[in-house]
């Protein structure tokens, strides 16, 4: 699994940062974490890079399966409708699924009243469900798309989700969010945050999986291929002269289980993850000075952000949604590394910039220069 990091400034883009947005890569497809202003362009630049360096073009549009928001603030969303218009243009098909939360009172409101529901007076402006019928209005359904699409808002607390069917006139309700059509072997989940207005972390995570079947030792040890299909199958196999060939013995290690975790806009030690967590991408908007301003606004400092992964277990840090005061991250992972005191590693993104986890559960860190893409192996001290 791969996380493409397109976007680490906060509301504030400079020269070298844009706002948020994200993509989950995974053999199962795509998923978008986010889409501020611009976000396809970026896409599209991240698409340009990996086909100059000679990579397999896992980012193909195609290949995107759903949206994933983490909440309604418009440094998070204001790309998202051009990009969807795009792919109409570009011929898109296949169905694609669009998640947010919201709040416990906007779904009631909805139980109650139905598709045009009057929401509570002090509703926030940023709340999705305002920008969910802006982009009905503005071309955002399947018989305008030309494809099918599927709008979910969702409360992660209290795992209730509802979904905006037949062009978005009618409601559907569902106890625990729908997962991704592609989706066998991976999972996304919500995970609650605190934040001005409704908001979630997502997570994305793989169990853990026996090892692979050595074909080269089956062979090596002369066995018919009902033998090893057996074996394979994991049953024990008795041979002609009795000796008994342990299953288990043809395995190579377990895989472990992973999972990578991206915060959105969040106060810090707000996470509960649903498994353990090998990366953690979490917003550092400020430093350690700006501490109080952190808390008024409910987002992290790079040290809050150290004490969310501690809380959480990550084994690995990623400091990302950068206020444009923000000099040096070098900063920022110096206050967080103080905090970890080497119980995980922490670095800091910049655009176009990837994190992976392979099969046997390493992390790597690749930093995005002039001529591709760095790696650097993140150590768990």
């Amino acid at each position: 699994m791969e996380v493409h990091i397109l976007g680490t400034a906060s509301a504030r883009p400079t020269s070298s940062r844009d706002v948020s947005g994200s993509v989950f890569a995974c053999h199962e497809g795509l998923v978008i974490i986010d889409a501020g202003e611009g976000f396809q362009v970026r896409y599209a630049q991240q698409r340009g890079r990996m086909k100059r360096t000679g990579e397999p073009s896992l980012l193909r549009p195609n290949r995107i399966a759903a949206v994933a928001l983490t909440h309604g603030h418009l440094d998070h969303t204001w790309g998202l409708l051009p990009f969807l218009q795009t792919l109409s243009l570009d011929g898109r098909q296949q169905p694609l699924m669009v998640y947010g939360p919201t709040s416990a009172e906007i779904l009631d409101a909805l139980d109650d009243g139905g598709i045009d529901a009057t929401i509570p007076s002090d509703t926030a402006s940023a709340e999705l469900l305002n920008q969910y019928r802006a982009w009905f209005k503005l071309g955002g359904t399947s018989s305008q798309l030309g494809y099918p699409i599927r709008w979910l808002l969702g409360d992660p607390r209290s795992g209730r989700w509802v979904e905006f069917v037949d062009d978005a006139t009618n409601l559907v309700w569902h106890d625990a969010m729908p997962q991704p059509d592609t989706f066998q072997l991976f999972r996304m989940d919500s995970i609650p945050t605190h934040h001005s207005i409704p908001s979630c972390a997502w997570q994305f995570s793989r169990k853990e999986r026996k090892g692979s079947f050595d074909r080269d030792k089956a062979a090596i040890a002369g066995l018919s291929q009902e033998q090893k299909k057996s074996l394979s199958e994991g049953n024990n196999i008795t041979l002609a002269n009795g000796e008994i060939l342990q299953a288990s013995q043809f395995r190579g290690p377990t895989k472990p289980g992973t999972s990578i975790v991206l915060s959105g806009d969040t106060a810090e030690q707000s996470i509960e993850p649903l498994v353990p967590v090998t990366v953690l991408i979490h917003e550092a908007t400020f430093l350690d000075e700006a501490h109080d301003k952190a808390e008024a606004h409910l987002h992290s400092t790079a040290s809050g952000a150290a004490r969310t992964a501690l809380q959480c277990k990550a084994e690995h840090l990623i400091l990302t949604h950068f206020s444009a005061r923000l000099r040096d991250a070098e900063e920022a992972i110096s206050e967080a590394g103080n905090v970890l005191e080497q119980s995980c590693s922490v670095s800091a993104a910049n655009d176009g910039d990837r994190v992976r986890i392979d099969e046997a559960g390493h992390a790597t860190f690749l930093t995005l220069s002039e001529n591709g893409w760095t790696q650097h192996n993140l150590s768990h001290h």
